[in-house]
């Protein structure tokens, strides 16, 4: 894993133990928690708008969304211009997330994979290149 990458993240109640462990994994000093800071019911709009509004400005290079299903958090995520969100339950589908679609922001369901998943997910995603050519024209009709 790429240690100068900037990363953000972010999740709800549901997500919060894995980002806690995530935290915990990740190298500290290029990781920014955007939140929540408990188990306790939140909103999670609340949390990937920050992580997407600091992935979509450039500040932060990719983002780290976890909550139950990852659901919510996608869709939120994907509304911010230049953000690629991609829900991942698979490391196979990490990889493809990045070399097809160059996503951006990782979205982890807590509440259906193992953390070691999680982790191996998290690895793939930030260590895969985006392949360009034939997907570079299909990412760039993305955006509305």
């Amino acid at each position: 894993m790429n240690k100068e990458l900037k990363i953000a993240i972010g999740s709800d109640h549901a997500g919060f133990n894995y980002k806690q462990e995530l935290l915990q994994w990740l190298p500290q000093s290029v990781v920014k928690d955007f939140g929540t800071y408990s188990t306790e019911s939140t909103d999670y709009p609340d949390f990937a708008h920050p992580v997407a509004l600091a992935v979509e400005s450039g500040e932060f290079d990719f983002g780290i969304l976890v909550c139950g299903s990852a659901n919510g958090v996608a869709i939120t995520a994907n509304k911010h211009q230049g953000v690629r969100a991609a829900i991942c339950w698979l490391p196979e589908l990490a990889s493809l997330a990045r070399q097809h679609n160059n996503a951006n922001i990782v979205c982890i369901p807590e509440r259906f994979i193992s953390l070691e998943d999680a982790k191996q997910i998290v690895e793939l995603f930030l260590s895969t290149e985006f392949e360009g050519g034939r997907h570079a024209n299909r990412v760039a009709k993305m955006s509305c």
